[in-house]
């Protein structure tokens, strides 16, 4: 099992997307989580919202620091995505096993607060680009060249929303 760290700033929306989706849709080839620069503290109810409409359990959904990853004790990453420019261009910490890295990044949809009917739209786009990608990258063979698996990873992130 590969365990892929989905990274932005505050934790709250697109990469807790992220790893909803890819524990959804994962299965036992690998292990989501996600986590910020700068966590909030809570998840965005509207991200909540998105994954149960969409059928995934959000029981695992917490905003954490990066850091809980960024130390010896915690479980290697194989693959780092940041899915936020303020995450891709913030000094990352080392982390162990030196992963790959990728950037997927999304508009954030937490900078939409109203009307009700915008926010519920921002949110299922971010979820549709997140399960596109996810998708993308699940059909992927996972090699052991890591410039061809860099190159894919990277193309990803370039998909058309």
């Amino acid at each position: 099992m590969k365990n892929i760290l989905f990274l932005c700033t505050g934790n709250s929306a697109r990469s807790l997307i992220a790893e909803g989706i890819l524990r959804h849709l994962g299965g036992n080839r690998y292990m989501a989580y996600s986590a910020g620069s700068q966590p909030t503290g809570r998840p965005n109810p509207a991200a909540l919202a998105v994954l149960s409409d969409n059928g995934i359990d959000i029981s695992f959904a917490r905003s954490k620091s990066w850091d809980e990853f960024a130390i010896s004790e915690a479980a290697e990453m194989h693959i780092v995505i940041t899915v936020c420019s303020n995450a891709a261009n913030e000094t990352c910490p080392i982390w162990p096993g030196h992963p790959m890295t990728a950037h997927w990044g999304v508009d954030d949809p937490a900078a939409i607060t109203a009307p009700a009917d915008a926010v519920k739209a921002a949110f299922s786009k971010t979820f549709d680009q997140m399960h596109r990608r996810i998708t993308a990258f699940l059909n992927l063979t996972l090699t052991e060249d890591v410039a061809d698996m860099q190159t894919d990873l990277d193309a990803i992130g370039s998909l058309e929303d």
